[in-house]
């Protein structure tokens, strides 16, 4: 029988991830980040140079419930928000298939390291200067033709390696 929101049994943890969406623009895929967001137990959303539309009715339906539980903000340029968190201890990573690019599932982390992680715009991808300024730049390895995904579906698979990485090996 499927389980319900109520009889799962998976822990209740939080994460050190703070996700910037430079330019995010689609409220689909903006919704979906909300859904991402609260089902990896991220800290918050930073949506940069596009506004949200929390009466969009796309977004509302795409993000369920989770519009209540996750903590996110709005700011104008993506860049500041970048140097401003690197300022705070976060490492940042842009999800990018790029020169000096990694696979995701090849990254290494530190216990609870503070990770900021870049997603960028559904055409233009992460903006040059994010890339400049990142940590790392974090690829998923494809085995078709196409050489990207959907943003919100490239973000689900690479929370889903970090916060493999960041738990503590018992």
């Amino acid at each position: 029988m499927q389980a319900t929101h109520d009889s799962t049994t998976f822990e209740k943890k939080k994460f050190p991830i703070v996700l910037i969406l430079d330019g995010i623009s689609s409220p689909a895929n903006m919704g979906s980040l909300f859904r991402l967001a609260d089902a990896f137990g991220i800290e918050k959303l930073i949506f940069c140079e596009s506004p949200v539309d929390l009466k969009s009715n796309r977004l509302k339906r795409t993000a369920r419930a989770t519009i209540k539980n996750v903590l996110f903000e709005e700011q104008e340029n993506s860049e500041a928000v970048c140097r401003e968190l690197k300022t705070e201890g976060y490492k940042i990573l842009a999800l990018e298939v790029a020169s000096g690019s990694i696979p995701v599932q090849e990254s290494n982390f530190q216990d609870q390291e503070k990770v900021a992680l870049v997603l960028g715009n559904e055409s233009r991808g992460v903006k040059k200067e994010i890339l400049e300024m990142a940590d790392d730049l974090l690829h998923i390895e494809m085995f078709g033709d196409n050489s990207s995904m959907n943003v919100t579906h490239a973000g689900a698979i690479a929370l889903f390696e970090i916060t493999k990485r960041l738990q503590p090996v018992q």
